[in-house]
């Protein structure tokens, strides 16, 4: 074994962190979609592990738990459709970016609609 070699995983004991990863600048944030914080209401369409449904996936939404929830009702009503709120993004079914990014940018938000 090389000298300045170091173990990184071990079928023993998984994954061995060193002690200068610990204080790593870029830790994982809790949402899995980590947008900049630049203010910028963001809205893509995703069916990754959803059976080839599609959803829209509106990110960057500065608000608390219950007013979330509310703009999410009104959102799935405007759109005639179902959806939830996870990890502080809203996912409305359906490809409905054009109603969904009219609605918001009513409502106040700077609105891009992101991805393909």
């Amino acid at each position: 074994m090389k000298k300045n070699s170091r173990l990184v995983y071990s079928t023993e004991t998984g994954r061995i962190k060193s002690s200068d990863t610990k204080n790593s600048a870029h830790q994982a944030s809790p949402s899995p979609y980590n947008d900049p914080d630049d203010g910028i209401v963001r809205i893509r369409r995703e069916t990754k592990g959803r059976k080839g449904k599609g959803v829209c996936i509106i990110t960057g939404l500065k608000l608390n738990e219950a007013d979330m929830k509310q703009l999410a009702k009104k959102l799935k009503q405007l759109c005639g459709t179902g959806g939830a709120v996870k990890n502080g993004v809203i996912e409305i079914q359906g490809d409905n970016r054009d109603k969904l990014k009219q609605q918001l940018e009513a409502d106040g938000y700077q609105v891009k609609l992101a991805g393909g």
